[in-house]
């Protein structure tokens, strides 16, 4: 499938400071570094080459730079350290050079899980974050919903005619390289299962001691492997809306895998198709991680949250302080029982209520409540209209 596509992050701070850019594997971070700053001194740890020799003498960096007369003052590009969390103590030599010659660094990795372990610090605030998601909607021209959910969202995976084996890959890398490599746990075995169970319960609310037992290990454990999924960026929690009610409400979080096409592969579930309860399950996750996304991307950084309450109402995303909430449902045809959550929600908050699913055409009930196709709640989202402060 060959189409061209733009990434919509820029980096646009790294012509002001240093940033790192962090995501996880293959969500394009090496080629949307080479397209911005294909002029940039580049240092790409992934070649041998280049490892070996800054692993032997960390201080060529700083004496290249020295050699090429860079200052704040002369440098026009950004540096690059690609995978620099196979190095961490070169963060030495580049906060040295940020303290002292004012030069600027994007610091590019899967996640700074081994720098944090390693005892290596993240140049005390002086560098911004950035993190790269696989494809979002806007970024793929003639998106396909059914290829999305089917394929996953990591650009080869998104664009490949057959996803299956790059998916078994993948997996099979994380466990080798993220997990294997760096002693995040030493029982490999007990951890890959986690991965399939917890794909299992990808967007539920999280029971410790049930995965626990189904992988043969103990619940503080299974927190821990939770902990490993976030440090490497392969998962997100996504914690209740606790805001004073009325009402009981659910306090446990959710836990969303970054990726659809990962989920797939863990869970062996087979094809989605249109109009099965496996489509409104994607669905969700879909659109649950173009919000997320957006939160990052758009600078905006507001809260994502879901709220249940005791009595079985539920939204399934709270978004900033409450000022939103978003029902998803993938029927065609949005009728009156599947506001009920929305209309709790509203009467213990002031909030927007939004409930987007696969209706042809906008519309908005009689109490006010928006019902929007999901291209139509996706090209408001990201064209800024939806997290601006105006009303629906």
């Amino acid at each position: 499938m060959a189409i061209k596509l733009h990434r919509l992050l820029k980096l646009e701070a790294s012509s002001q400071t240093s940033c790192f850019l962090w995501g996880p594997r293959q969500t394009g971070k090496s080629t949307l570094l080479k397209e911005l700053f294909s002029e940039a001194k580049y240092y790409d740890l992934l070649l041998s080459e280049v490892y070996g020799r800054l692993l032997s003498s960390p201080s060529l960096i700083r004496q290249e730079c020295e050699a090429l007369g860079l200052t704040g003052d002369t440098q026009t590009l950004p540096i690059i350290i690609d995978e620099v969390q196979k190095l961490p103590f070169l963060l030495d030599e580049v906060h040295w050079l940020i303290e002292n010659r004012g030069l600027r660094f994007i610091l590019c990795g899967s996640s700074p899980r081994k720098l944090k372990r390693s005892g290596g610090h993240l140049l005390g605030g002086r560098a911004i974050r950035y993190q790269l998601f696989p494809f979002v909607f806007p970024e793929i021209p003639d998106f396909s919903l059914l290829r999305a959910l089917n394929h996953g969202l990591l650009p080869r995976h998104y664009l490949a005619q057959e996803p299956g084996p790059l998916l078994e890959a993948y997996v099979g890398d994380y466990l080798k390289e993220e997990i294997t490599a760096e002693a995040a746990t030493r029982n490999i075995p007990a951890f890959s299962r986690f991965l399939e169970v917890a794909a299992l319960s990808n967007g539920e609310i999280v029971n410790y001691q049930n995965i626990a037992s189904e992988c043969g290990v103990t619940a503080p454990t299974v927190k821990g492997y939770f902990q490993i999924l976030e440090d490497t960026l392969l998962g997100t929690w996504i914690p209740a809306f606790r805001k004073q009610a009325k009402r009981r409400v659910i306090l446990s979080p959710k836990f969303y895998f970054f990726d659809i096409g990962v989920v797939a592969h863990l869970t062996r579930r087979g094809r989605v198709r249109e109009n099965s309860e496996l489509f409104g399950k994607t669905f969700e996750h879909f659109l649950l991680l173009e919000v997320l996304a957006h939160s990052k991307y758009s600078g905006l950084n507001y809260p994502v949250q879901y709220w249940r309450t005791a009595s079985q109402f539920e939204v399934d995303l709270i978004l900033g302080e409450g000022e939103f909430a978003v029902e998803i449902k993938a029927t065609s045809l949005a009728q009156d029982h599947h506001l009920k959550g929305l209309r709790a929600f509203r009467n213990e908050y002031r909030a927007q209520c939004l409930l987007v699913s696969q209706d042809a055409h906008p519309r908005k009930t009689a109490d006010g409540i928006l019902i929007l196709p999901w291209r139509d709640f996706l090209g408001r989202l990201w064209a800024g209209e939806l997290m601006s402060g105006r009303d629906f």
